[in-house]
């Protein structure tokens, strides 16, 4: 039986599980209390009020994933790795994985592909990843196809050294890496894993009155980004969804036809396109609800200033994967310079982000109870925190609750481009899984977080916060430019919020 949760419908507040608060008081809306809308921020704002272009979104438990999906961009794995993909699930459980493999970062350039086989069983809800299903798999043959000579002699090297590859690699022929019969695994030095099959998701969009308008997305678990520890990560965000070809009605996604084409022999060659400049000045916001690793969920809006030094951003977190139930906000204002186009990443530009001054405004009961907690100068006034009041966490050098430490350097990836519509869209680079801070030129990351779209150009000012109820905009991220091991700290604070309902 399926059970359908619309987004409208689904929560899982934090508050509520620990019986803190309750529906009436024990949180604030951070889109319903503005009080100060500035004229230049009315399309922001209404974009991270309507999420999904808008769309209704409704998640099915557990998952039907018997259909093909596919890849509606080039998608860039950290490494960096340049791919498209399309994987097609039976009734049966089996499932044709196949990966394509790009020299270039438009995916026009195809130099190898792998076919996947096996099986997946689709298991409980996700206890750790709210919104997401667990499940099992078994890996059955995985086969490598070359598409040029540079990628054969390549592979023949890496193949040789690990895996005693007995004859050199030719283009347009296939390579069984994998045989589970006979126990054969040659994956590893592609740095190879099918781990993304352990956490899955699918929602489906659709607009009231427009059953044409309906598509299906699959989002599949995310990848270490250490290569080498790939194999043996449990995925605790998501990679970029793959959309349904079955159900998808968006005649835009051309992409998405071609890629449906696809095969071992004959890999998609995505459309040309030319590198956007990278000028960021003005207002982008997250057009969906995003997940980080260590059940955050969040959005986010980012303003870089005319006087192209100065940025600011507004980050909002909250306790479901549909982000209706605000847990705290950060506002974080600093400098940045940017730099070269990336000699690691195609497509990227190198950014430096400080952030020098962050104020912190808890939006539910457990958040204040908690930063209530600290003493000291760990986090703002001791004992000060009220529920919906912002407060300046500078003077402590940041909130220790939170894992921020100010003042605090980062080395970032940038890269714009746009959608099928025209907009335009900024990704900036993705978080180290564990945690860790980019502070450092050769932590930088190497691939990228959802992208955020432009609400506003640079002409514009930049955000007006700091009054008690001007909570206008649902921003959120593990962070850029500041120091914010969310993922740890947020584990704390769940178990504190537990001790809080013990005492």
């Amino acid at each position: 039986m399926e059970l359908l949760l619309l987004f409208s419908l689904i929560s899982f507040p934090l508050a509520m599980r620990l019986n803190v608060g309750n529906a009436a008081g024990s949180s604030l809306s951070p889109l319903a209390s503005g009080r100060n809308i500035e004229r230049h921020s009315t399309e922001c704002h209404h974009m991270l009020k309507h999420l999904y272009s808008g769309a209704q979104v409704a998640v099915h438990m557990p998952p039907n994933i018997t259909a093909q999906w596919v890849s509606s961009s080039c998608e860039v794995r950290p490494g960096p790795e340049f791919l498209t993909r399309s994987y097609r699930f039976y009734h049966n459980h089996s499932f044709n994985a196949l990966q394509f493999y790009y020299r270039d970062n438009h995916c026009t350039k195809p130099t190898y592909s792998l076919l996947i086989q096996g099986s997946v069983h689709v298991q409980q809800a996700s206890w750790a990843i709210r919104g997401g299903t667990e499940a099992d798999y078994q890996l059955h043959r995985v086969l490598l196809m070359c598409h040029t000579a540079e990628a054969a002699r390549d592979l023949s090297a890496k193949l040789s050294r690990d895996c005693g590859l007995d004859e050199a690699l030719k283009p347009e022929e296939s390579y069984e890496l994998w045989d589970r019969a006979t126990g054969r695994d040659c994956t590893g030095p592609l740095g190879f894993s099918m781990q993304e099959l352990l956490l899955l998701r699918v929602e489906r969009h659709y607009r009231h009155g427009d059953p044409d308008s309906q598509t299906k997305e699959l989002l599949l678990g995310d990848l270490h980004t250490d290569v080498s520890r790939r194999r043996v990560h449990k995925p605790s965000s998501y990679q970029p969804p793959l959309q349904s070809i079955k159900h998808s009605h968006d005649h835009s996604c051309i992409i998405c036809r071609i890629m449906s084409r696809g095969s071992l022999q004959q890999p998609p060659s995505l459309p040309p396109q030319a590198d956007s400049p990278v000028r960021v000045q003005g207002h982008w916001v997250s057009q969906r609800c995003e997940v980080r690793p260590g059940v955050l969920f969040l959005t986010r809006h980012f303003v870089f200033n005319k006087d192209g030094r100065t940025w600011e951003g507004q980050y909002y977190h909250y306790a479901d994967p549909v982000c209706r139930l605000p847990t705290f906000s950060m506002h974080a204002i600093g400098h940045y310079s940017q730099g070269q186009p990336s000699a690691k990443v195609m497509g990227g530009t190198e950014f430096v982000f400080t952030v020098t001054q962050m104020k912190v405004t808890p939006m539910d009961l457990a958040t204040t109870s908690l930063l209530n907690i600290f003493s000291g100068d760990e986090c703002g006034t001791e004992g000060s925190w009220r529920l919906g009041v912002e407060q300046d966490v500078t003077p402590t050098a940041g909130c220790a609750a939170l894992g921020i430490r100010l003042p605090h350097t980062e080395h970032e990836l940038f890269r714009i481009e746009s959608d099928p519509s025209g907009r335009r869209l900024l990704y900036n680079g993705q978080r180290p899984t564990n945690g860790s801070s980019p502070n450092q030129p050769h932590k930088r990351a190497t691939s990228y977080q959802p992208p955020l779209v432009q609400c506003s150009p640079g002409n514009q000012g930049g955000l007006n916060t700091g009054r008690e109820g001007d909570q206008n905009f649902r921003l959120g991220n593990g962070c850029i430019g500041c120091y914010c091991d969310c993922r740890f700290c947020l584990s704390t604070l769940v178990w504190a919020l537990v001790i809080l309902q013990i005492m």
